[in-house]
């Protein structure tokens, strides 16, 4: 059933609604960016990593949790004269209904185009963000609309920081076989290693890799993607994590991105079409 909106509490400085289904999970999500700055399954501790030293101000970006990357992903593209990692994860995002199941809570959220996203994007667009809550999971969907008159080409991702507890001892399941781009050295190979292992700055673009699992000591966390075809792996490494204002100088040593994307085929939305994207976060043992 649909319930009335919930009040919202204060995150970061930021107005931010806390999700709670019955069954004791929890996420929050701020309504700049519409970024989700915390999930906790039930009885279980937090699955991803926002920085202590995150800042959540008008135009800067959240470091951490789940940015919501549109339309533009870095300087791959599609429009380069965009900022980097695009328009959303720096507007305020609307609440738009918040419903509550007997196992589950899920909230939307929603961001159209306006005078400030014009200005650098000349395209009228429709966002939602459906954040869905349930005992070990959680769902973050993203879905676009375009009600303008023109064709236009966009990319997207869930920019995930998950928590880990010692980065060199984690280990990333589900690449084997991928071919993937290197963007601190360049190329393009395949992985061969069944379980990847990190040990400090990692840039990784892989294609067609949508059923991943993190390895975590006891840990275990399912990672899954619809729509959203390529994983992009990223940790600054200690070097420039010491460079980042927004990060502590160990920061890099409990983070791993992997972050749901679509970057290496950029999706295309003609007058009146949608696209929609999901990741998937399944906690199946702590």
């Amino acid at each position: 059933m649909s319930d009335s909106l919930p009040p919202l509490i204060e995150v970061l400085g930021q107005p931010a609604l806390k999700i709670q289904p019955p069954d004791g999970s929890e996420a929050t999500v701020l309504l700049h960016g519409a970024h989700i700055v915390s999930w906790k399954p039930a009885g279980a501790d937090e699955q991803l990593y926002l920085s202590p030293h995150a800042v959540a101000a008008p135009g800067q970006a959240v470091r951490g949790g789940v940015p919501v990357i549109f339309p533009q992903f870095e300087q791959r593209g599609p429009d380069v004269s965009l900022p980097r990692h695009g328009l959303a994860r720096t507007r305020t995002w609307k609440l738009d209904e918040v419903r509550q199941g007997r196992d589950h809570a899920q909230a939307t959220l929603v961001l159209n185009d306006d005078d400030s996203t014009r200005a650098w994007w000349p395209h009228a667009f429709h966002l939602e963000l459906t954040v869905s809550v349930s005992r070990e999971r959680l769902d973050v969907e993203l879905h676009a609309h375009n009600p303008g008159p023109s064709t236009w080409p966009f990319s997207a991702a869930l920019h995930t920081y998950l928590a880990v507890s010692d980065l060199t001892t984690v280990r990333l399941q589900g690449l084997d076989g991928c071919r993937f781009i290197d963007n601190l050295l360049g190329g393009e190979t395949i992985e061969d290693h069944p379980e990847k292992r990190f040990h400090g700055e990692i840039d990784r673009i892989y294609a067609q890799a949508t059923n991943l699992l993190l390895r975590d000591g006891p840990r275990r966390l399912a990672i899954e993607s619809d729509n959203l075809p390529d994983a992009v792996i990223w940790n600054p490494g200690p070097d420039k994590c010491a460079d980042m204002k927004d990060m502590p100088v160990d920061g890099w040593q409990t983070m791993l991105c992997v972050e749901a994307a679509r970057v290496l085929e950029p999706a295309t939305l003609g007058p009146d079409e949608s696209w929609t994207g999901r990741q998937t976060l399944i906690l199946l043992s702590a």
